[in-house]
């Protein structure tokens, strides 16, 4: 009988749970097509006009930056899938879960009250891209400063940051069913910017738009835009430099462990190498073409590449289409980041709904989003995120897999019913130790994330096996497979309802005419902007074939979209008929 009523009672606790509190139900799994997408929809965005121009104005060589970028975000990928992926895999859990288990509330008080922060810059910095495509349609000066100095930008900037905020808090489930169909169009936006913009490159260092060999772009890559030096004339970051930036770039969402919220709904651990997709066309790609853009809009327009905007660049590559690109890209990027700041923020005042914790949120967001410094330091930015999160990572791993090995117990400090100071202590001692490394400059900022979650993992492994960890609490370890259990038997009920059926294909024939014709769509777009690059002999040539292509580009954006989002409404609507109709009859055949 006390066991009945105890399941009774846990029963009820879980149903008042929201899911992300819970392990992820095993029945809801994704395949590897879903992450593939996922992560190359989510890496190119506004954010790689950012990188691409500031890898140039770090003075990178161009085969430093080749070679660097694919040594960078291949050591990216193997974190992802030997640390993130398989942690999200064995514990079920958002990062947010695990560490309020291990360590306590105020530790994940602390982790969400920086999330908060850093995720409201972040969203900041993209409000302000998307407002440097809207100053040129409104025909307002740029802003080559740190801080605006324009009222017109001010308000352009305060207006586009407020709609997204309210969508963000609102509204945000519609956003990030158009932000799913983004991914296809901008990988295309930004190749074919990149491609049209190479002969222009050429030409300024070679008097001639053709490149005809690979030995060729390399020289034109290295002269004109690559190239080693600094606008300033001061010698560049090196291949170490490159190698970890684009390491350093997502380090808090592999290493920080971030991701776990993604990837415990893989079926493998080795679904973490599918975030190559997003690290190599992303970050890879889309930066590389980011990098040529920026070089080529630089000589167009005589302006130096440091004081560049988004927008301008995009417009030089991709006419109007470049408008919509920087607008998409840094609005869907600003709303999943706005939508991530509200859910820390909430973990922070929990008795606050998490809409109106993300308008307070957005108050912070729509101040910073005026100041152009903000985005021109992105990667700077980005860096020292890793820096301040990543050693929550290498405690949590600690956790996971160190101390069971050294046969102490995890969940230590919860079973024992104390505040985990060890890893209050292990975050402290690696954010002094990376402080002072920084002050004395004794070691690169972006490899100081590496030393930083191995300092964490080893002061927090020593400090708990002395604090409680080395004790052992059989009824508190018997208390959590029985609730385990209970989850698994609440999922269980939820399948039920939730037949897997719901997951069919609409396989109709309109649906996937519409998959086609979008596809072909971005093919006609990528092959005129290539037809641009491999067939222009002279500039005036290739100024005829860029205008025809930027005409392309801004009709296969309209057609791209509304083809794609019609064909996302006939899944959904197909998908949600079917969760009806295997409701109804999962009811009735419980009804008989």
């Amino acid at each position: 009988m006390m066991t009945k009523k105890r399941a009774a009672e846990i029963d009820r606790k879980i149903a008042g749970m929201d899911a992300e509190q819970l392990p992820a139900n095993t029945r809801r799994l994704h395949g590897a097509r879903h992450f593939a997408g996922l992560y190359a929809s989510e890496n190119v965005a506004g954010t790689e006009f950012v990188f691409g121009a500031t890898f140039v104005i770090l003075g990178a060589e161009i085969v430093d930056v080749i070679i660097g970028l694919a040594i960078g975000n291949a050591l990216a990928v193997l974190t992802y899938r030997f640390v993130t992926a398989p942690m999200a895999i064995r514990t079920r859990m958002s990062v947010y879960t695990y560490l309020n288990r291990t360590t306590g509330r105020l530790m994940t008080w602390l982790y969400n009250a920086a999330n908060a922060i850093v995720f409201a810059i972040i969203a900041a910095a993209m409000i302000t891209v998307s407002a440097t495509a809207l100053r040129l349609v409104f025909g307002f000066p740029a802003q080559t400063e740190a801080y605006p100095t324009n009222w017109g930008f001010i308000v352009i900037a305060m207006a586009f940051g407020s709609v997204a905020v309210l969508v963000a808090a609102f509204g945000f489930n519609a956003l990030a069913e158009f932000a799913s169909i983004c991914g296809p169009w901008l990988m295309v936006m930004f190749f074919t910017g990149g491609m049209t913009m190479i002969p222009v490159v050429a030409e300024s260092v070679t008097g001639s738009p053709v490149v005809s060999s690979w030995q060729e772009f390399i020289h034109v890559g290295g002269e004109g835009v690559f190239t080693g030096r600094t606008p300033e004339g001061a010698e560049g970051i090196g291949l170490l430099g490159i190698i970890g930036y684009s390491w350093a770039a997502n380090s808090f969402a592999h290493a920080g462990l971030i991701d776990m919220s993604l990837f415990r709904y893989a079926k493998k651990s080795w679904y973490g190498y599918l975030s190559g997709t997003g690290m190599f066309l992303g970050h890879y790609v889309a930066w590389l073409a980011a990098g040529f853009m920026g070089a080529a809009t630089a000589a167009i327009t005589t302006t130096s590449i440091t004081v560049l905007e988004p927008g301008d660049v995009a417009f030089q590559a991709l006419g109007y289409a470049g408008f919509v690109t920087v607008i998409v890209g840094g609005w869907t990027t600003a709303n999943a980041n706005l939508y991530r700041a509200g859910l820390a923020g909430q973990g922070v005042f929990p008795r606050l709904s998490r809409q109106r914790v993300t308008l307070i949120v957005g108050i912070v967001v729509l101040v910073a989003s005026v100041f152009p410094f903000v985005y021109r330091s992105y990667l700077s930015l980005v860096t020292y995120v890793g820096v301040l999160l990543v050693p929550i990572g290498g405690i949590l791993f600690a956790e996971h897999y160190i101390l069971p090995r050294l046969g102490l117990t995890t969940s230590w400090a919860r079973y024992k019913g104390v505040q985990n100071v060890p890893a209050l202590v292990a975050w402290g001692a690696a954010l002094v130790f990376s402080a002072v490394m920084i002050v004395f400059d004794l070691i690169p900022v972006y490899f100081l994330f590496v030393f930083g979650w191995v300092i964490a993992l080893v002061v927090y492994v020593l400090l708990a096996r002395v604090s409680g960890a080395a004790e052992k609490y059989p009824e508190q370890v018997a208390a959590d497979a029985f609730f385990q259990e209970r989850v698994d038997n609440f999922h269980a009920q939820e399948a039920a309802i939730m037949s897997a059926e719901t997951e069919l294909k609409d396989r109709r024939g309109l649906t996937r005419t519409l998959r086609v014709a979008w596809i072909i769509v971005l093919a006609v777009v990528f092959v005129n902007g290539l037809f641009v690059l491999i067939a222009s002999p002279d500039m005036a040539t290739y100024t005829s074939q860029r205008d025809r292509f930027f005409v392309f580009a801004a009709v296969g954006t309209v057609l791209y979209f509304v083809l794609a989002y019609w064909e996302l409404r006939r899944r959904k609507a197909f998908a949600g008929r079917v969760a009806v109709e295997t409701a109804a009859t999962t009811h009735g055949s419980h009804a008989a």
